[in-house]
């Protein structure tokens, strides 16, 4: 699943165009992305080691899914159908919230996404893509929230911004 291109949008997410994927990353340029966050009915979050082939973030753990919708794709639907190719979990997903960050990251690019952030849950066991991920866990918050804080280096910048909104948001599985 080659997603080349990005949808730039304003700080409103009106979309004024497109750019390559790694372009947009190396100038900083104001693009739409979506994280999906996944909850089993235990209560934990299902976070992932990303792939030693990506460009940046690689070896980093972080949330279920994330990616960029393509031009004309809806959210929603391109992030399910992404976090069926990432994880091969097909699950009902609904919108939470978006923010829009501004971030410094690895290998000298820059990520400034205007972020979708979706949840679902399920008990359906992940097969990952191994070309995505390297690695899965279920977590419990508490002790995902304490090990974050003891090795952020380990997180990639967009979880450690957006986890502790998502727990708010879903305040009901809080320990």
């Amino acid at each position: 699943m080659d997603r080349c291109k990005v949808v730039l949008v304003d700080e409103h997410d009106n979309p004024t165009g497109q750019m390559d994927k790694l372009e947009a990353h190396e100038k900083g340029v104001l693009h739409r992305a979506f994280s999906v966050f996944i909850f089993n009915s235990k209560g934990e979050m299902l976070i992932q080691k990303r792939a030693a082939n990506k460009y940046h973030g690689a070896h980093l753990w972080t949330n279920a899914c994330c990616s960029h919708p393509q031009w004309g794709e809806e959210v929603i639907a391109s992030a399910q159908e992404r976090l069926f190719y990432e994880m091969g979990i097909n699950c009902a997903l609904e919108h939470a919230f978006s923010f829009i960050y501004n971030s410094p990251v690895e290998n000298n690019l820059i990520e400034h996404e205007y972020d979708h952030v979706l949840i679902g849950y399920t008990d359906v066991h992940p097969n990952p893509d191994p070309s995505e991920v390297q690695n899965y866990y279920w977590m419990k918050l508490q002790p995902l929230k304490e090990i974050m804080l003891h090795y952020p280096e380990k997180f990639t910048t967009w979880f450690k911004i957006a986890y502790n909104r998502v727990i708010n948001h879903i305040g009901h599985l809080q320990e």
